[in-house]
């Protein structure tokens, strides 16, 4: 199969990219990340309690990771997600490039792989990776709670488990739902696949790039992948941003939920990094929007009130009808209707 892209490379490429992250010695680091697990643990419960939902005992526990592994473990992840992709592509050639010409476009794509993922690796908290093709884990990125914690002068202790407290709702999302996974990926593959254009339909994808780019420089839509895509394929966007929607809200519903009697300080926290997701200065705003990442806010902010306006329906246990089956996750059009999808699931 052709390569195009040498996720090796990447990864070597967005580790030497990638800042070391805030100053600490090497006593305070290996505190940090014992004090990170230890909270990690300590979240599994209140979490359980909130959201009534238990991830299984051979669930694999959260992971604390510096940027160069987050990096790699996202490297690979990607490279599985895109393997369909990339044997469609290949499907399609009708001469495969040569290896010289080969090995220098894997490069290429690799060292621009690399700095996109350098770049993530600093503002990703934590990460539940879903690994298609492999183990599922929860990331714990140290150095960014470290760096975001001191950026925003909240308490660490507090900062550090209210983080926690919605990464572990993640893990137990994926892991107490065992179809939910599977169906993410599934999805996800499926319209990467399916956005690879024809030959044929290159040119008409360069002309709708011309009269989409500057939405995706505005914010609006899901940036350059939502700029390349069809009416068809946006219309399936939608439907997989709600259910990242839902994943995300309900998870920022679950750490302020626990945040009042477990983080003493989570009303502050709450305001000042409401604050930071808008994005600091205005290169950092230009590339959020071209990466889909003012989208991804977006997922918060619409999914919170979802899972808040089906609560206010049918309570807690009502609204965990929802990881029943994937015909019970929320469809484009429910997300910003909660009450459309209490009558459609509830009556």
């Amino acid at each position: 199969m052709t390569q195009y892209v040498d996720w090796s490379f990447a990864t070597s490429t967005g580790a030497r990219l990638a800042p070391s992250g805030p100053d600490v010695s090497a006593a305070e680091a290996v505190e940090i990340v014992e004090q990170i697990r230890s909270l990690a643990a300590r979240a599994v419960e209140p979490v359980a309690e909130t959201s009534r939902l238990r991830a299984p005992g051979d669930a694999p526990p959260p992971v604390v990771v510096d940027r160069p592994t987050w990096i790699a473990v996202n490297a690979d992840s990607m490279s599985a997600m895109l393997d369909p992709v990339v044997a469609r592509i290949s499907a399609r050639q009708k001469q495969a490039p040569g290896p010289v010409a080969q090995a220098i476009g894997s490069k290429v794509t690799g060292a621009e792989a690399g700095g996109l993922l350098a770049f993530l690796s600093t503002k990703v908290l934590g990460q539940y990776d879903l690994a298609p093709g492999g183990t599922p884990s929860l990331l714990l990125v140290a150095p960014n709670l470290v760096h975001t914690e001191r950026e925003l002068g909240v308490d660490p202790t507090d900062f550090r488990f209210w983080v926690c407290l919605h990464e572990e709702t993640h893990r137990v999302q994926f892991t107490a739902v065992p179809w939910l996974r599977d169906h993410v990926v599934q999805r996800a593959q499926a319209l990467a696949s399916d956005m690879v254009p024809d030959v044929d339909s290159v040119r008409t994808r360069l002309e709708q790039l011309a009269k989409e780019l500057p939405r995706a420089f505005r914010g609006d839509g899901a940036g350059l992948t939502d700029v390349f895509a069809t009416p068809e394929q946006r219309a399936e966007m939608a439907e997989l941003t709600a259910v990242m929607s839902l994943l995300e809200g309900h998870a920022d519903v679950v750490m302020d939920d626990v945040g009042p009697e477990h983080v003493p300080s989570v009303e502050e926290i709450r305001r000042k990094f409401d604050v930071r997701r808008q994005g600091a200065g205005s290169v950092d705003r230009v590339l959020r929007r071209l990466l889909g990442l003012e989208a991804k806010m977006r997922q918060y902010r619409d999914g919170a009130a979802f899972v808040r306006g089906v609560q206010e329906h049918v309570g807690v246990e009502g609204f965990n009808a929802i990881w029943t089956s994937p015909d019970t996750l929320p469809r484009a059009a429910e997300i910003t209707d909660p009450g459309a999808w209490v009558r459609r699931v509830h009556g």
